[in-house]
């Protein structure tokens, strides 16, 4: 092989991440993210509080949650200009200005994270049944070996925390990320999370919502709330507590049919009405029940004594339209929310959060699914159908495929006659992706 000669060049300037244009575009054209900040906490002389927080959205969109990754841009005229900031702040400045002001800051992300995907037109697509699924789960991070305000013992084990995330749409579009202490049930201050998200997703959609919640938040109170939502319906996890399997086998015997199963293995499955009270008001609730008895299990090996499992799942769709079966189907698709959870603590790079503070740390998670949902954007937009990079065919790219393949991608920038360009390599294979995605940005009215 041939010996490269290295050169820097004195006059030229490239970035390795021009997609921060399109986050930049994302973020300024279709919320007014600058002028909500402002109006909640006014300042005045210093840096902002918009370039405050619009740069450290653009080192999550790069990947990166620690402070100290804007040290390395703060002479990065590239960064500061895709996303229009006055001056980058220091790693101190972020720290000192995220400590002070993270209660307002929060609020005002958590409502832009949700208004940029109204605004910009994002897709939310339902499930063949023309339900819009409504995924909700914790998400335990592991924050061991840390002093964090509100680390605790965490249901997985570990010491760290237990937010909870909500995703709407087969696209998986982040409602909100609510940081709670590792310690906190997830049952503990569900309900009033649960109407919050409940009326963003009425903002994005106005096709019937299908929750889906797992066994954690098997309550009365669950299914009286969700009850009061026109246009929701849930499948819900049953918890058994404690039942005795014994007298369920026999109610399986009598009331369930029989369904199909491998040798050694019987399946029972049948719908019940399971009629309660809650502050004097009746309800009636649909069960479906399914009871599995194995004598042989899965690799052949005979049992010295039965074993039964009892599952179930309450749910306010009709038994005349949506079977058992179809009811236990949709809520397995619950499951692809742990691949969001996957990309917010590896792709983002949030798993291990960067503040001592727990209100910092809070709203950490609000940019971080802010960020989220931009790179979820211009991924929809530029990494699906005709001409984008060689990729297996997908409903959604994952987001490091996004940051992968549109954010760190080099270009040279170029300015003249007071006008910048960027100029990409002529083997460039997301070329077209990226202008595509960059046309269509500006192609779309701006906020307001």
């Amino acid at each position: 092989m041939k010996r490269f000669i290295l050169e820097k060049s004195g006059k030229e300037f490239y970035t390795s991440h021009s997609g921060l244009a399109l986050v930049g575009a994302c973020i300024n054209r279709f919320t007014d993210f600058k002028k909500r900040i402002n109006d909640v906490s006014p300042r005045s002389g210093g840096i902002s509080h918009a370039d405050i927080v619009r740069g450290y959205l653009g080192l999550l969109c790069l990947g990166k949650s620690d402070y100290e990754a804007i040290t390395d841009r703060r002479e990065d005229r590239y960064f500061q200009t895709s996303l229009g900031l006055s001056v980058v702040p220091s790693a101190e400045t972020l720290r000192q200005r995220f400590d002070a002001e993270a209660d307002l800051f929060r609020i005002v992300t958590n409502y832009c994270a949700v208004d940029f995907v109204k605004r910009a037109q994002g897709l939310v697509t339902p499930l063949e049944n023309g339900y819009v699924p409504l995924d909700i789960d914790v998400v335990p991070m592991d924050n061991s070996d840390t002093k964090k305000e509100g680390v605790s013992r965490t249901y997985h084990g570990t010491d760290g925390y237990a937010p909870i995330a909500a995703y709407l749409g087969q696209e998986g579009w982040c409602l909100e990320l609510e940081l709670r202490e590792g310690k906190q049930h997830s049952q503990d201050e569900f309900i009033p999370f649960l109407s919050r998200v409940l009326s963003s997703a009425r903002r994005l959609t106005q096709a019937p919502v299908l929750v889906r919640l797992d066994s954690a938040h098997d309550a009365l109170d669950t299914r009286a709330e969700l009850a009061g939502h026109a246009g929701v319906d849930y499948v819900l996890k049953w918890n058994p507590r404690k039942q005795e399997t014994a007298a369920w086998l026999s109610r399986a015997q009598t009331q369930g049919r029989e369904v199909p199963a491998r040798e050694g293995k019987r399946v029972w499955l049948w719908s019940e009405t399971v009629p309660q009270k809650k502050d004097g008001e009746d309800y009636t609730f649909r069960r479906v029940v399914r009871l599995t008895q194995r004598t042989i299990d899965k690799r052949g090996q005979c049992l010295l004594s039965p074993e039964i499992t009892l599952e179930g799942w309450w749910t306010s769709l009709s038994g005349d339209a949506f079977s058992d079966e179809q009811v236990i189907s949709l809520y397995q698709g619950h499951g692809t929310s742990e691949q969001f959870h996957s990309e917010f603590k590896t792709d983002l790079d949030i798993e291990r959060l960067p503040s001592g503070k727990f209100a910092t740390n809070a709203l950490v998670l609000s940019m971080a699914a802010f960020a989220y949902n931009i790179l979820r954007f211009i991924g929809q937009l530029g990494l699906l159908g005709e001409r984008t990079p060689v990729r297996h065919a997908a409903k959604r790219r994952r987001i490091k495929t996004v940051i992968q393949e549109l954010i760190y991608l080099a270009a040279r920038m170029i300015e003249s006659g007071r006008r910048l360009r960027l100029r990409f390599s002529r083997h460039c294979p997301a070329f077209e992706a990226f202008k595509k995605v960059y046309g269509t940005l500006f192609a779309k009215p701006a906020y307001g």
